[in-house]
């Protein structure tokens, strides 16, 4: 790895806006930000992951349940688009908040930011391990042994920490080198989904399948769950499966178009994942049913990993391709998840919220070379803790990652609704982007995030792990949020300019102001 510079004192100082940081402007087209935004999601490894827990709260529901996580995602899609088109930085919620509520709520919105992607960062690199042995041992005749090997604690953890700092590598270099890999990675793992679902379909035509399940339209019925905690539980696990669009935001300083594209491509992703989760969720329903035994999804002993018992049955001599996809999914996404919280602590570095060091960017590769690698170490170290901590690292993780989903995400919402304040009504349009969407989606993420926070106080929660009495879901949340908060006091005696409201100020546009810059941008295009 090279020498970095201070990207603040190259480039810009900071005075009360937004500025540029130094990263590579323009490298990255509407198709390259949606194939990465589709590799962070990372369908093959989320729905392996998110299947099983959803099911065990919502049975038949699940497709109800997937609508219902997509429509606050959707709805804060929205409202990112237009923070974006206003302040297009890399910042992102850390930018946004701040010039929306103050430094104080946006060093959180932040740090909410940072948090959920260090703790999916481990919960993918945990995943990549599991099907990386999974895949050897079905290369080498299905060995048990080999298979086992992902159960050893110290192989686990060694083979997880060679994952994340090959992705590190990959992320230190520059865009044009990830959209290269993410092209590859991406389309093999939507060919093999769509031909798991096709290939479930023709089970069940034939006869063949695990357990035959008509598809009904109750399933999309979601007053059909049985309670409203299982309900929101099960919507804070399908909001989990759709989390990483917003890392076509993170991009907008790299994006050709740098106020419109981001957006565009925030919600094009939303969508295209949306239609991908209900086939192959439908299909896995319809294929193997919601019971307790066997390959059913309601079986305990599958949940954690539903597509390590499925890609058998239904792919037969084919079943590796799955195991390579879910691999391939976790590693682009371990890859591509490191562009957020990067660019996210480049700008939290460059506005003075965190020590200068954060603010460097390589010359040669123009990327947040310190922030990628600090968030690698810290990645690193949180997995090792939890798979020695959790007997179910990864469902524990999920539920936590959920958590962290709603409280960033409904902050960042909120201040979408608050920023435009002075234009909601100008037109019916400001009326909808900027205030009814964006308000709607941050109150359904609150009351989500509040649900689950109290019912994750019960050691039964989750895996069952828990810590002094409190589920370690519940734990591992609160325990984020205050050492967030110490972190935030901290900063403020250190480097009080920022919080002063000196580097990144308070900001509400005018009407027209942000539509003037956008024909601007299209006449440099031009």
């Amino acid at each position: 790895m090279t020498l970095e510079i201070n990207a603040s004192a190259a480039v810009e100082k900071p005075s009360g806006g937004i500025s540029k940081k130094g990263l590579s402007a323009g490298s990255v087209g509407l198709v390259g930000a949606v194939v990465i935004g589709i590799s962070c999601i990372a369908p093959a490894y989320t729905l392996t992951g998110a299947l099983g827990p959803t099911v065990a709260e919502v049975g038949l529901q699940l497709p109800a349940i997937f609508v219902a996580g997509f429509i606050p995602m959707l709805l804060v899609a929205l409202g990112y688009r237009e923070l974006n088109k206003a302040m297009p930085d890399s910042g992102t919620s850390f930018t946004w908040a701040t010039r929306a509520f103050g430094p104080w709520i946006g060093w959180m919105a932040g740090w909410g930011l940072i948090a959920a992607t260090v703790v999916v960062l481990s919960n993918l690199a945990g995943i990549a391990v599991d099907f990386f042995y999974l895949m050897l041992s079905q290369i080498f005749g299905n060995s048990a042994e080999i298979a086992g090997l992902a159960g050893n604690p110290w192989i686990n953890v060694g083979t997880c920490l060679v994952f994340i700092f090959a992705a590190t590598w990959i992320s230190y270099r520059d865009m044009q080198t990830t959209q290269k890999v993410q092209y590859w990675l991406v389309g093999f793992q939507l060919i093999v989904l769509v031909g798991f679902g096709v290939m479930a379909f023709i089970h069940i035509a034939n006869g063949s399948a695990f357990d035959p399940t008509p598809v009904s339209l109750s399933w999309f019925d979601p007053f059909a769950v049985s309670s409203f905690s299982a309900f929101a539980a099960g919507l804070s696990l399908s909001i989990f499966i759709f989390w990483g669009w917003d890392v076509t935001l993170t991009m907008s300083e790299e994006t050709k178009g740098s106020r419109s594209t981001p957006g565009r491509a925030a919600t094009l992703t939303v969508i295209i994942v949306m239609v991908l989760y209900l086939f192959v969720a439908i299909a896995a329903i319809s294929f193997a049913g919601v019971g307790g035994v066997g390959v059913g999804l309601g079986n305990p002993e599958i949940q954690g990993n539903v597509f390590f018992a499925l890609a058998g049955p239904a792919l037969g001599p084919f079943a590796v391709l799955m195991s390579i996809a879910v691999l391939s999914s976790s590693a682009a996404s371990l890859q591509s998840t490191f562009v957020s919280p990067a660019r996210t602590l480049l700008a939290m570095g460059h506005y003075g919220a965190l020590p200068p060091a954060y603010a460097k960017v390589s010359p040669r590769f123009f990327t947040p070379g310190y922030a990628t690698i600090a968030s690698a170490v810290v990645a690193a170290g949180f997995y090792t803790i939890m798979r020695f901590v959790s007997e179910d690292v990864l469902w524990d993780t999920i539920t936590t990652l959920g958590m962290m989903i709603c409280f960033y995400y409904g902050l960042t919402a909120f201040a979408c609704v608050w920023y435009f304040r002075r234009q909601w009504f100008a037109t019916v349009r400001n009326a909808f982007f900027t205030f009814v969407f964006p308000l709607v989606g941050g109150i359904i993420l609150t009351v989500l995030f509040c649900t689950t926070l109290i019912d994750s106080m019960d050691p039964n929660y989750g895996s069952g792990s828990e810590i002094f009495g409190l589920g370690l879901v519940f734990v591992l949340g609160m325990a984020i949020l205050l050492i967030g908060v110490v972190i935030m006091l901290v900063q403020s005696r250190v480097r009080p300019a920022f919080f002063r409201g000196e580097t990144l100020s308070l900001a509400a546009p005018r009407y027209g102001e942000i539509e003037h810059e956008l024909e601007r941008e299209r006449e440099r295009e031009d």
